[in-house]
């Protein structure tokens, strides 16, 4: 599906880029080049991006264990690179227009155009981010951020080009090319600034909390403890490491159980493949109180209550009941 959708995208952003080139060609306006050339960075982040996502869907091998998945971050690094720069060069050429100005032409037939390509843009952009976040594809996400953002700062350069045609002051258009430079340039940084998040294994936090949120409202009595849990999200890969504390005489067959049913209902939740590597402890006298099981029968001490598994208390690596 992610493959799908992101060939599309990269098929649509060269038709659009040439619509806004027409355009641009027609009105000689340097608000509608700023679309144009944002434009430009669709189209080689789009073709990146379909790229990188079908080397994140390769198979892990022996050279890349756990997978290909990063090959999203350094394609969403470099799309939000060539945002950036994107930006400064609208900046450039809005400014040398104040300096330097040009007849406007055709304006109308400009704004019926791009305001088409904007429309289309944030159809295909809303899509490509709910299908992004339901399949956890960082790549096809900010591909449909981005594709919204052309399609806001489209509709802007339109009510600027209608105020410019009301008004008849050239120099709006500058002033809104420079604006919608300067919330480019912005959204490029946010997607630089995610990216290298992922490629240095910055925890996500809303993941992590989601994960722990989900599993301390469905954990069984038997799962004593949870704790030096991490979890990476690489493609649609989801990663989770953690130590999970067992009563002491269960068997390797009924702890291996207990670890496969936690997979389950990971996989079941959060709609991933996931790949679970769990630490096992035993049980150790002082969490009798901690424990659960209402008929243990290894019990040394009344049960008292449960370990809430927060955030705050599941990242350490430290057994919880010793306190």
């Amino acid at each position: 599906m992610p493959i799908r959708i992101q060939r599309y995208i990269a098929i649509l952003s060269v038709a659009l880029f040439l619509g806004k080139l027409w355009a641009w060609y027609l009105t000689h306006s340097v608000t509608v080049l700023t679309d144009a050339l944002e434009s430009t960075v669709n189209v080689i982040a789009g073709f990146i991006g379909l790229y990188s996502i079908i080397l994140a869907a390769k198979p892990r091998d022996i050279d890349h264990p756990y997978g290909h998945g990063k090959a999203e971050f350094i394609s969403s690094a470099v799309e939000g690179a060539l945002i950036f720069i994107a930006g400064l060069m609208i900046v450039y050429e809005a400014i040398d227009q104040l300096i330097h100005p040009k007849a406007l032409y055709k304006l109308d037939v400009g704004m019926y155009i791009i305001g088409a390509t904007g429309v289309l843009n944030f159809i295909i952009g809303s899509y490509a981010v709910s299908q992004g976040k339901k399949q956890r594809s960082l790549i096809l996400e900010s591909a449909g951020k981005h594709l919204r953002v052309d399609a806001y700062s489209t509709f802007a350069i339109v009510a600027g080009l209608a105020l410019i045609m009301l008004t008849n002051i050239q120099w709006l258009d500058s002033a809104v090319a420079i604006v919608i430079a300067i919330i480019i340039i912005f959204t490029g940084y946010k997607l630089v600034r995610r990216s290298l998040a992922g490629i240095m294994d910055e925890a996500d936090m809303q993941l992590l909390n989601d994960v722990i949120a989900y599993l301390q409202q469905h954990r069984k009595a038997q799962w004593i403890d949870l704790h030096n849990m991490r979890v990476m999200q690489y493609g649609d890969v989801m990663h989770l490491d953690a130590h999970m504390t067992l009563p002491w005489y269960y068997n390797v067959k009924d702890a291996d159980a207990e670890i496969h049913l936690l997979e389950d209902m990971i996989k079941q939740h959060f709609a991933n493949k996931v790949e679970v590597f769990i630490h096992l402890d035993a049980c150790q006298p002082y969490q009798c109180k901690l424990c659960a099981i209402a008929d243990c029968p290894q019990r040394q001490a009344p049960f008292t209550a449960q370990h809430q598994w927060t955030l705050d208390n599941v990242w350490y690596d430290s057994k919880h009941g010793k306190e």
